[in-house]
């Protein structure tokens, strides 16, 4: 079920450097959760961003390309518009999201908003 991090929450969760899980390295950690991620806002430095981590820690020939098309298809749900709801938690569009208000099967508005609270950069 998906997507369930934005980019900013993406990158914040690979930087933060905290102990616990399989790694505390920045590219490991952007690689590991990639798949969690959907965002239809990318910045342009994602590209970068992504390549830098394929390169690290893959043997990916062309990493800038795989980057570029990682960002661009963004796995099986593709990319969410992700807000702002009125009592300052991130939401999303996407169709299968937990983090999708609209959906039938959403977390309430309490676990949305601790999750955005301990997602927030």
């Amino acid at each position: 079920m998906g997507p369930g991090l934005s980019w900013a929450e993406l990158t914040a969760i690979a930087d933060n450097g905290l102990p616990g899980g399989s790694t505390t390295d920045p590219h490991s950690r952007l690689l590991l959760l990639l798949p969690a991620f959907g965002d239809a806002a990318v910045p342009d430095d994602a590209v970068d961003r992504l390549t830098a981590a394929l390169r690290a820690r893959t043997r990916v020939e062309e990493p800038e390309r795989l980057a570029a098309t990682l960002l661009e298809h963004q796995g099986q749900w593709g990319p969410a518009r992700w807000t702002t709801a009125e009592d300052g938690y991130l939401i999303n569009d996407g169709g299968y999201s937990y983090r999708n208000p609209a959906n039938r099967f959403a977390w309430s508005t309490a676990h949305l908003a601790q999750i955005s609270t301990a997602l927030t950069p």
